[in-house]
């Protein structure tokens, strides 16, 4: 079973090159992040006609998440992160499908730092981290990927020492961070590429994609019965270099 995590940044305006990359790579779940549409705007027909069933949990022109199976319909099972009921944003959506718990989610980004942008980044966080205290304890196998808008360790970052100041390097960031891998959880890339320089998202800017000047802000966390059943993790960093394609790259794990 591949399990995949794209943020698409807007998925109406790159539709062509995310319909190119299921053609060629046919993963089995793809969680979408920054669908940057409303509800009424996402482009269900044309994923249908690509095989692939579908929620979505849109917003208009910010964030959006969305989760596609392919041959069947994911079965939701919670929309939004519980624990702030005013939380306007769409940034978490979860759903059941062939018994793999998935859960795709787009973190704040949080700058400026300071301000009120990064004390929603962090709040959201903790919520996250208690959401995922229940999840990670489930006896079925539990994923949840998307875009965490953190880059864990110096590996993870090219030139850390530009980030210093940066939300997304944060010191209080990276901790919560290792707070939620501290329940249990297995950060599948990491784990089967340790020591390795593995980005998922190279800036428009400054030639960084060519430069390989990027970050690992895309992460795939797994309880321990998804766990034991991890074959392989890679980034497609090719679709990075597509036309018209996001700054970052599709990522995946196979589970066995």
């Amino acid at each position: 079973m591949r399990i995949a995590t794209y943020n698409v940044n807007g998925v109406n305006g790159r539709l062509p090159v995310l319909l190119r990359w299921l053609e060629q790579t046919k993963p089995d779940v793809v969680c979408l992040q920054e669908l940057k549409a409303p509800d009424e705007k996402f482009p269900e027909g044309a994923i249908r006609d690509a095989g692939y069933g579908a929620i979505w949990h849109g917003q208009k022109s910010w964030n959006g998440v969305a989760i596609l199976a392919r041959g069947c319909d994911p079965v939701e099972t919670r929309r939004g992160l519980p624990g702030d009921p005013d939380d306007s944003h769409s940034r978490y959506i979860e759903a059941a499908v062939d018994g793999v718990l998935v859960a795709g989610l787009y973190l704040p980004n949080g700058n400026p730092r300071p301000g009120p942008k990064f004390d929603y980044k962090l709040q959201w966080f903790e919520r996250l981290i208690a959401h995922a205290a229940a999840l990670v304890v489930t006896d079925a196998p539990v994923v949840v990927c998307g875009d965490y808008n953190v880059m864990p360790t110096e590996l993870d970052v090219y030139k850390p020492e530009r980030w210093l100041d940066d939300a997304l390097f944060a010191p209080e960031v990276r901790a919560a961070f290792f707070r939620l891998l501290d329940q249990g959880w297995t950060d599948a890339l990491r784990t089967l590429h340790p020591g390795e320089t593995i980005y998922t998202f190279w800036d428009y800017f400054r030639n960084a994609f060519a430069r390989d000047a990027g970050l690992r802000i895309d992460h795939f966390l797994l309880n321990a019965p998804a766990a034991k059943r991890l074959k392989d993790a890679q980034v497609d960093s090719f679709v990075r270099g597509w036309e018209k394609t996001s700054d970052h790259a599709p990522v995946w794990i196979e589970l066995g």
